[in-house]
């Protein structure tokens, strides 16, 4: 389980029930705290702990930045071998057009122009692992979270953190799963 910024893993609990009742387990990476720290930094933490605790065919769930940490993780990563996949939810693929408004440097990283939303634009080859699912409309991303490649599923409902519990994401989590 990989949150977004500022967020707890406990965001991400109506999947993290959804999986473990079905009898998958969850990790959950702790270290990651609030995950404000910058994406290559945060994809180290990711890293570290599926060699840790020697994961192997991993199905990252994540939400916002945790998607694009995600990314990193997959493509960038000392870890990528033991990913096989990922749903992302409402993940800034294309950065934000309200990050260059915003102050702070854990949000403005999420400017389409920033170095690592450009690189990730550029690794099409593992969006074809990424199930990327997304409301019509996300007041955070205007742009919406459409990832070339990827199998990108668009919701019947708006927001950014509403569509953490649709029965939809949970459906596609499920899938990714098996």
């Amino acid at each position: 389980m990989v949150p977004g910024v500022w967020e707890s893993w406990k965001f991400l609990q109506p999947l993290i029930t959804s999986l473990h009742d079905r009898g998958h387990p969850v990790h959950v990476v702790r270290l990651l705290e609030s995950n404000s720290r910058p994406v290559a930094d945060a994809s180290e933490l990711v890293d570290a702990y599926l060699d840790e605790h020697d994961l192997s065919d991993v199905l990252l769930v994540a939400h916002s930045k945790g998607g694009l940490i995600g990314k990193y993780v997959m493509v960038k990563g000392a870890a990528a071998r033991r990913v096989r996949g990922m749903v992302a939810i409402a993940a800034p693929f294309s950065g934000s057009r309200y990050a260059r408004y915003l102050f702070l440097p854990s949000l403005r990283i999420f400017s389409p122009k920033d170095a690592v939303i450009v690189s990730l634009a550029r690794e099409l080859v593992a969006n074809e692992r990424i199930v990327s699912v997304f409301g019509e409309f996300d007041p955070h991303i205007p742009g919406g979270s459409y990832l070339p490649g990827a199998k990108n599923v668009r919701l019947d409902t708006g927001g950014h953190f509403r569509v953490l519990a649709h029965p939809r994401v949970i459906a596609e989590v499920m899938a990714m799963a098996a």
